[in-house]
């Protein structure tokens, strides 16, 4: 198959998924919406969908009517997107070796905790300080990874079994570590001492949105991950053995060293992103439980095929469907735990290798007969000319 054809149907495949999802959750708002009659249910049904898929750029009331474009609610949508392109991208990298890693959720706290603690407790100028902070979360959670990494290369074990359960023993040692250590015991909660304005990552636009230039550093890092994934022997490397690793074994490559590498930097990915998002966003670090953006990540990796450079485009519309369930639950009394089902749907389609199997054999089939008569006219071509040579 072509490469134009092999994104088409990517493509197509994704969107099919993302509308069947749409669909699955028309079904459940129209099934939950409250109303004595069909007609009732319907109109509450339009208008929890004008909340979910046209009320996060725009002004909506609780009666479904559009108004002005909003800017703030994009800033807010975009603001979001930064943790989570972030895992999407580590969890990229991890897939793209065949690595069921699961580990950038707990990554993701580690490398927020790690950064935040820097920032606290290790005074530098400003500038240089939220550099820091991010560089030694991602690095923190970068040595987290070796542990599944190193069991599997060195032991069989299974990475998703073992990084499942490293999230919560990183989350719980968090926990011990705030409760104990490093909790502020003069406020009301669990959190830790105010960052210092020299960790903290300044923002991007002055809205309130808290969109930092954090987000410049993600589409920096989208970048450079792609170009290491497609430009790089490295990257090739990752990518050949999630395809075949057999095959890669007996033409000579490193398996265990690029396993290895794969998830260290799929860690160092979600480490970085959890120390941008702490410092760019919050005053103190209070995450006592495991952020969710870890499994979002998941989700952002397989709509985007483990392409980085499709990280952000997934990232977009993960975002954008959360602010929409937002918006539907306070407008609409939709629940937004809704935003899980969609997830859910998605996955399933997009895991489901049989899903548009015979439209993607066409493809390769008209393909194949289109190379087929090239290289026939081809043939006939060249005799015509040697014919008429003679």
């Amino acid at each position: 198959m072509t490469k134009k054809r092999q994104l088409a149907f990517t493509f197509t495949r994704g969107l099919l998924a993302i509308v069947i999802a749409l669909l699955v959750a028309t079904l459940l708002i129209f099934i939950s919406s409250n109303g004595a009659n069909a007609a009732e249910k319907l109109a509450a049904t339009k208008n929890a969908l004008t909340q979910l898929l046209i009320g996060p750029l725009f002004k909506t009331d609780s009666s479904g009517t559009v108004g002005a474009f909003q800017a703030k609610r994009l800033t807010d949508i975009l603001a979001s997107m930064i943790p989570i392109m972030f895992t999407g991208m580590a969890v990229c990298v991890m897939f793209s070796a065949n690595q069921f890693n699961l580990g950038a959720e707990g990554g993701c706290m580690l490398g927020g905790f790690v950064g935040a603690m820097v920032g606290i407790y290790v005074p530098m100028a400003a500038g240089l300080h939220p550099i820091v902070c991010v560089i030694c979360g991602g690095l923190a959670t970068a040595a987290m990874m070796l542990i599944p990494a190193l069991l599997k290369t060195k032991l069989g074990v299974s990475e998703m079994v073992c990084s499942l359960m490293l999230n919560y023993i990183i989350m719980y040692i968090i926990k011990f570590l705030m409760n104990t250590y490093l909790a502020d015991k003069s406020k009301g909660q669990v959190q830790s001492l105010m960052f210092p304005e020299t960790s903290k990552i300044a923002p991007l636009v002055n809205d309130g949105s808290k969109l930092s230039l954090g987000f410049i550093a993600a589409l920096v890092v989208v970048v450079l991950a792609g170009l290491f994934m497609f430009r790089t022997r490295w990257g090739y490397a990752i990518r050949m053995i999630g395809i075949n690793q057999q095959f890669s074994m007996y033409s000579g490559m490193k398996v265990g060293a690029v396993i290895v590498l794969s998830q260290v930097l799929g860690g160092f990915l979600a480490g970085m992103g959890g120390a941008v998002e702490v410092l760019g966003r919050f005053l103190y670090y209070n995450w006592t439980s495991l952020p969710g953006y870890g499994w979002t990540g998941v989700t952002i990796a397989i709509l985007a095929s483990n392409n980085p450079f499709y990280v952000p485009i997934a990232a977009f519309f993960m975002a954008y469907l959360t602010k929409g369930c937002g918006l539907m639950s306070t407008y609409a009394s939709v629940p937004s735990q809704l935003i899980d089902i969609v997830q859910g749907v998605i996955f399933l389609f997009f895991a489901a290798e049989q899903f548009l199997s015979r439209y993607r054999q066409k493809l390769v089939v008209k393909t194949a007969e289109e190379e087929i008569a090239r290289k026939k006219a081809a043939e006939a071509e060249a005799a015509k000319g040697g014919a008429e040579n003679a």
